[in-house]
């Protein structure tokens, strides 16, 4: 019976692409269902039988806690260089959508304010 390796959902595509790379390398046969054009599925790799996935899922566990050590690791250089995005660089990048976005906080803070305002001297 197949069965779902990783949902590609919200993955990177580096990400992907160095799992399906790490799968090829240890000789773990399995296949790639794309996303829907609806976006109900994210797609997924899979594996075409049971008899490898204990083995590919301890191959994954590893590869993602060194991916997560190394993310980890790039983030805070990137802090310490003063590189990594922050809401002043986003602004800075796209002032009209950083507006935007602020504007719809303050409107959705003012509709769930506005009953309590209205009906708390009743």
């Amino acid at each position: 019976m197949p069965t779902l390796l990783l949902n590609l959902r919200n993955v990177p595509d580096d990400e992907a692409d160095e799992v399906r790379s790490l799968l090829e390398d240890h000789r773990i046969d399995y296949y790639e269902t794309k996303p829907s054009l609806w976006g109900v599925s994210g797609g997924g790799l899979w594996l075409p039988d049971d008899s490898q996935a204990d083995v590919a899922k301890a191959y994954l566990a590893t590869y993602q806690a060194e991916r997560g050590e190394r993310m980890r690791r790039e983030r805070a250089q990137a802090i310490a260089e003063g590189r990594a995005p922050s809401a002043w660089s986003a602004f800075r990048e796209d002032p009209l959508r950083a507006l935007a976005t602020v504007l719809g906080i303050l409107l959705m803070l003012g509709l769930v304010t506005l009953p309590f305002l209205f009906f708390a001297h009743g």
